[in-house]
């Protein structure tokens, strides 16, 4: 299990010494270089350090409290012996989380978020804006940052689909399971009987690379450019600042017509295209993976039924963990870490047994 972690640590001392080396310090390019390396090294190495010498300070009580003759340097051993293996422990739970995030790739920061409105006509528009608000609330609770990159409104206030970029510590790992069809129960503010209607919504999860990660060559793009239509006014309506790139290798098509202006649709554009094209290059890792595991829970498939949310009831239910939650007026809140933190400790518990 910890075999990546004593690689991470050997190297870390490796470029703690290329560091002190003269010839090294003389070249700011190649310092910069190591010190990046370094922070990054860091976060797994400067704790398995602490482990390994934990490891060495419990092996030394061990000895003591086994060969002192003085009852009281034994009992004060014993003691030293008993808070030593606490703090390993600890530190144990700790590596076992940044193996975890690693495997899982959880420890990114950014992701996009698309939500599509599915069966159930406006009820179903009307709920996948529901959707995106709990989520919004979600990111403001956790001060994670929230950019909306395209909206596509009905009359009444719904989304048929919209897609929105977070970035923070901890979100892709919150999130990650938020992929897949969610169902709402509730009676539609337009029903007039009082029956309650059963509607769907898809939301998928995407990794936001970062550039180098996915290369895309402009002979690759065929660019068209329209009036945006919709609300926002003459400008919007009468200027062509909406943006469609379409990916001519894949054949996937990203439009754009949430900002005012076509620079910053187009921009936003290629952050929709790159993250969907990652998304397709996981696809079929992401099959074996989930093949290969008791679970389906990171699977990411979006036409998998995950969350039933029953209005009249109070109740959510995730039915891939089987959890019933009551709290349904709090979750659409954007109170999620109920949720959230069960989906993660079921998945981190298979992919740890696995380990």
């Amino acid at each position: 299990m910890f075999e990546k972690l004593q690689a991470d640590y050997r190297r870390f001392r490796e470029v703690d010494q290329a560091l002190l080396d003269p010839d090294v310090a003389s070249d700011p390019a190649r310092v910069a270089a190591l010190a990046k390396e370094r922070g990054t090294l860091a976060k797994a190495a400067v704790p398995y350090g602490r482990y390994l010498e934990l490891g060495q300070l419990i092996a030394e009580a061990e000895a003591l409290a086994l060969d002192e003759s003085d009852h009281e340097m034994r009992a004060y051993a014993e003691a030293e012996l008993e808070s030593l293996r606490a703090q390993r422990d600890d530190l144990a739970e700790t590596l076992r989380d940044l193996i975890y995030d690693r495997v899982a790739g959880s420890d990114r920061s950014g992701l996009i978020m698309e939500i599509r409105a599915g069966t159930g006509g406006d009820e179903a528009a009307l709920f996948a804006r529901d959707l995106l608000e709990m989520y919004r609330r979600y990111c403001e609770s956790k001060g994670w940052s929230f950019e909306l990159l395209e909206l596509n409104p009905t009359e009444l206030g719904g989304a048929k689909e919209v897609s929105f970029a977070i970035n923070g510590d901890g979100a892709y790992r919150h999130l990650q399971f938020e992929s897949g069809g969610h169902r709402v129960q509730r009676v539609p503010a337009t029903e007039t009987q009082g029956r309650i209607h059963t509607s769907a919504a898809t939301v998928a999860v995407l990794t936001e690379p970062e550039e180098v990660e996915i290369e895309i060559r402009p002979e690759d793009l065929e660019v068209d450019v329209m009036r945006a239509g919709g609300p926002g006014g003459q400008h919007q309506n009468k200027t062509e600042s909406a943006v469609r790139l379409t990916h001519t290798p894949s054949g996937i098509v990203v439009v754009c017509r949430d900002e005012r202006s076509q620079h910053k649709n187009r921009a936003k554009a290629l952050r929709l295209l790159r993250s969907r094209l990652f998304d397709q290059m996981q696809e079929s890792a992401n099959a074996e993976r989930a093949e290969q595991r008791r679970s389906l829970i990171g699977s990411g498939d979006r036409s998998q039924r995950i969350r039933t949310y029953n209005f009249p009831q109070n109740r959510v239910t995730d039915h891939r963990i089987n959890l019933t939650l009551y709290s349904l007026d709090r979750i659409i809140l954007g109170d999620l870490d109920s949720l959230t933190t069960a989906l993660i400790d079921h998945d981190r518990h298979e992919q740890l047994g696995e380990l």
